[in-house]
């Protein structure tokens, strides 16, 4: 299934993103790879979508559902392309420890897809990626009212907000996901 390997794409990336972070690297590469496959699966379920004449799920949720994958995937890429812009050298521990939140959903999100053909258990994988989403919030707040009461220069206020920014949209791309898979397991249940 095709979704399943979007899954596998979207947990690898945010493993992927996590290593660099934990070692203080983009590992820019292998994320660009990873986005260039998932977007080749995104368009091929389009091309799919376009061509079959009855769906096992509504198009739209197709759609959005691929659609929202793809968008993890972005969302990784784009982090490591901006430590990679901003010259960032030193990882903070706040950014290390929503790498090691966003692993564990990617892991959330690929499991909840291996569920999506027969519908099996969506809800605790939905509550995990919940949990996880709060807990970046908290590192996110954390993050930043360290940022702003440490007196960084602007330059790290402007590189580090920024990266904080795109950590929790990708950490919030992640819910957004399992609540579709939720939605779409209750209206196909």
């Amino acid at each position: 299934m095709l979704f399943k390997k979007q899954g596998e794409l979207v947990s690898e990336s945010l493993a992927q993103l996590r290593n660099g972070l934990l070692e203080g690297q983009s590992r820019h590469p292998r994320l660009r790879e990873l986005e260039h496959e998932c977007d080749d699966v995104t368009h091929e379920i389009y091309q799919l979508i376009n061509h079959t004449f009855v769906t096992p799920l509504e198009r739209e949720d197709i759609y959005q559902l691929a659609s929202s994958l793809d968008e993890v995937v972005d969302l990784a890429e784009e982090v490591s392309d901006k430590i990679d812009l901003y010259h960032v050298t030193v990882i903070s521990q706040w950014a290390r420890s929503m790498g090691e939140a966003l692993a564990k959903a990617g892991i959330e999100v690929a499991r909840a897809l291996d569920g999506l053909e027969g519908f099996r258990e969506m809800e605790p994988h939905r509550l995990e990626v919940h949990r996880l989403e709060n807990e970046g919030d908290r590192i996110t707040r954390e993050a930043l009212a360290q940022l702003f009461t440490n007196g960084a220069s602007a330059n790290d206020l402007v590189k580090w907000k920024d990266i904080y920014d795109l950590l929790e949209l990708t950490m919030d791309q992640c819910e957004h996901v399992a609540n579709l898979l939720e939605a779409i397991s209750i209206k196909n249940a």
